[in-house]
């Protein structure tokens, strides 16, 4: 590492961004934002519509599906998802799925609130 480089840290809260990101970078080098957004909009509303994250992240069915599939345990074909959301299709009206952080997803929204607010 190079001494003479300039890394003067000039501001405490954006380096805590920084460390959530990182943080969220060991599940995948080049996590995608809307996967981002996603994790977050179920994190601040645990055991949601999935059509509500859809309507108010402005995302396709495609997408908010595409990107809770990879959250969960299971991803799109046949691959390891990252395993901190639950979706389950409500009994009473089958056509809807709800979401809903798991042990490790709660875990990991514990970690990220020390880091941006301790």
């Amino acid at each position: 590492m190079d001494p003479n480089l300039q890394r003067k840290q000039t501001d405490e809260k954006i380096e805590r961004l920084l460390k959530v990101i990182n943080l969220l970078r060991l599940y995948d080098r080049e996590v995608p934002a809307q996967v981002l957004a996603t994790l977050f909009y179920i994190g601040s509303h645990n055991d949601c519509h999935k059509t509500a994250l859809e309507e108010d992240l402005n995302f396709t069915t495609a997408s908010s599906s595409r990107n809770t599939d990879k959250l969960s345990k299971n991803h799109r074909l046949g691959k390891a998802g990252y395993d901190l959301i639950v979706k389950e299709v409500e009994e009473v009206s089958p056509h809807r799925q709800r979401l809903r952080l798991t042990k490790k997803g709660e875990d990991l929204m514990t970690q990220i609130k020390q880091i941006l607010y301790d």
